[in-house]
């Protein structure tokens, strides 16, 4: 996941000028500069001219005859944290915490690392219908009558995810239509090809309310209730000019230096059109009162929070923008957390990285009242995180997982590929660290390193006052943490197997399920695997039982909404794909019972081999309904015959 994270981080940075050059440079390469970015906290601008001349400045080393940085590159440099000795401990009080989320109702929704805290996805239920995105439709299926009562056409957008409040949708999506502005007809703006656009639907008309584009991408998004929060990420739209017949490097280098210093205010704040109540709208999307920053910034990269209720106007958002990159969200019911952990960099104008350790800045937002989310906090950790399930609150402790010294977390692989072997150079470990609100402080209570040497994070999983960690490089520690006293995080134990979990979900009386891959004794990933652990003594963590489909992968892996658990009767189901003499594209179902895992069966539907098989499956009653980008298959939960298929695709 985080590696399509990154990979989609480094094109943006592409389309904002940072390109590639193969030229031969004269001028003699300094060592890169090491930077110390100190305790994290973000400023206001004083005013529009304050901003400009600040984000003038901040980006200005960095201006080359390409525009920002020489080349994209991803810089991560290693500074392992060394801690005291691992504590082996006996069972604590809590050990027994790992307790699913609730499941009051006759169906499943879909699964969030919070309880209370929606989170966007491809489908969704409430029990009585199911909506679906897929090829550039909004699809509601009536539950009670199993037949689709509803179609929106999104037209070219690229729909991906939606929230749902009442019979209202806030669809998603990658809009392919450029924001124009006006500019002076030689200097074309470079603004991206492409942006984040939110369509508001009404359900029961089905039809569009209003649309609203912004040239940022869509990172992520969280809803409480009817509030929904999004955060994109933007960069400035800067007319570069390049080395062409005409004009050498130099030239062109101190043309880029002088159009960065004419460029106007507006260069670098996101823009946006506004489609509503059949008016349209555009400019701005946030004033510089309402852009913070950090300390020490490049000024090549902004999050804006948009704000919407679901119920009302779509508007612009009520925008709150900080001048930062960032790639991880993750949200309680009072606080949203956004974390960069400055992986993407651009380059001094010489060529070179600008060298520090690998840190993670953290910002807080308060999101307990009405309207936009307000600065409450920043703070830093050592490391790089691998996900939002990196971050927990809990008792207003921030816990973070994090491994330095490497480059990125772990990403999802065929099952032929072998694991790479760390280089010597950049020796890993992980720790976990605990942060508490000082003020407009997030400052570090505790930390407990040391954590799978020479390996990185595959998943985390906080669950109360405990805490589980996987490593892998080879084999798969398993560790169970103590974190009853932030002051003190202790490791209790740990359990060594091959392969690794990517995912880690509670399973109740104690129990986790992991879902990964198998491995051999060297590394090499040989299919996807499920575990069952009991972590009821934390001193002494066991597996109690697996599941290993040979040659496959799943989607759940890398994307936690892929995979369901009804635990009222041990029901899990993942989207598989298995890779042997022919593609197979299914959904697994497993049953937990006691201490055993066993295969239910499988779900092929009709035309998987065509499109690929379904993605989400949800329990509605005593039935499975799967989605597919084809159609909705319904099968019987006990016996998984097959009741109704329901196509997208004639």
């Amino acid at each position: 996941m985080n590696g399509r994270k990154l990979l989609a981080g480094a094109a943006a940075l592409a389309i904002a000028g940072v390109c590639v050059s193969s030229a031969v440079r004269d001028e003699t390469l300094a060592p890169p500069p090491i930077v110390d970015y100190g305790p994290v906290r973000l400023v206001a601008f004083d005013s529009c001219d304050h901003a400009l001349t600040e984000l003038r400045n901040a980006m200005a080393p960095y201006v080359s005859p390409y525009g920002i940085g020489g080349r994209t590159e991803v810089f991560a440099v290693g500074d392992a944290s060394n801690s005291a000795g691992v504590a082996q401990e006996k069972a604590v009080p809590d050990a027994r915490a790992a307790t699913p989320p609730a499941q009051q109702q006759d169906h499943s929704t879909t699964n969030v690392h919070e309880q209370g805290v929606d989170e966007p996805d491809i489908v969704k239920t409430d029990g009585k219908r199911v909506l679906s995105i897929t090829d550039g439709k909004l699809r509601v299926v009536d539950v009670a009558s199993k037949s689709i009562t509803g179609t929106v056409d999104l037209g070219e957008r690229y729909a991906s995810q939606l929230l749902v409040a009442g019979d209202r949708a806030l669809v998603i999506a990658n809009s392919p239509a450029q924001i124009m502005e006006k500019r002076v007809p030689d200097r074309p703006s470079f603004a991206p090809e492409s942006g984040t656009e939110l369509i508001l639907v009404d359900l029961k008309a089905f039809k569009q309310i209003a649309s609203l584009k912004t040239d940022g991408f869509y990172l992520d998004a969280r809803q409480i209730g009817g509030t929904a929060r999004v955060v994109v990420r933007s960069q400035p739209r800067l007319p570069w000019v390049y080395p062409n017949d005409s004009t050498n490097e130099a030239g062109s280098l101190r043309r880029n230096k002088e159009i960065l210093q004419s460029e106007p205010i507006t260069s670098w704040l996101p823009r946006y059109e506004l489609d509503q109540n059949g008016a349209r709208s555009s400019g701005s999307l946030v004033d510089c009162a309402n852009v913070s920053h950090p300390v020490v910034h490049s000024g090549a990269s902004m999050l804006t929070v948009l704000t919407f209720e679901l119920s009302g106007q779509l508007g612009t958002g009520q925008p709150v923008s900080i001048v930062a990159d960032g790639d991880t969200v993750y949200g309680t019911d009072r606080s949203l957390y956004v974390a960069d952990d400055h992986r993407l960099m651009p380059q001094l104008h010489n060529g070179s990285p600008v060298q520090r350790p690998v840190t993670t800045a953290i910002h807080q937002f308060d999101i307990s009242q009405a309207g936009p989310p307000k600065h409450i906090a920043s703070g830093d950790v050592n490391g790089s995180l691998l996900n939002q399930y990196s971050l927990s609150e809990h008792d207003g402790v921030l816990r973070v997982a994090t491994t330095t010294g490497t480059q990125a977390p772990c990403c999802w692989r065929m099952p032929t590929d072998v694991v790479p072997q760390q280089s010597p150079a950049a020796p890993t470990e992980s720790l976990v660290t605990t942060l508490r609100r000082n003020g407009t402080q997030l400052v570090k209570e505790g930390q407990i390193g040391g954590l799978g040497k020479g390996e990185r994070i595959y998943s985390v999983r906080f669950i109360g006052k405990m805490g589980y960690v996987v490593t892998f490089r080879q084999t798969d520690p398993l560790y169970t943490l103590d974190l009853s006293d932030p002051k003190q995080p202790k490791v209790t134990g740990e359990l060594k197997i091959n392969g690794f979990s990517a995912y880690l979900h509670p399973a109740g009386d104690g129990k986790l399920i992991g879902v990964g891959q198998e491995a051999t004794d060297q590394g090499r990933v040989t299919g996807t695997q499920v575990s069952l652990f009991d972590v009821s003594n934390p001193a002494a963590p066991q597996r109690l039982a697996q599941y290993h489909l040979p040659d496959s992968n799943s989607e759940a892996q890398f994307d936690p909404h892929a995979f369901l658990f009804w635990p009222q009767d041990g029901t899990l189901v993942i989207p598989v794909a298995q890779y042997q003499t022919n593609y197979e594209a299914s959904s697994l179902v497993l049953k937990v019972d006691g201490n055993q895992i066993r295969e239910t069966g499988r779900i092929v539907e009709p035309q998987s081999q065509n499109y690929g098989g379904a993605r989400r499956t949800m329990v509605i009653g005593d039935q499975l309904w799967s989605v597919s980008q084809s159609g909705v298959q319904i099968n019987a939960r006990n016996g998984l015959a097959q009741q109704a298929w329901l196509p997208f695709i004639q």
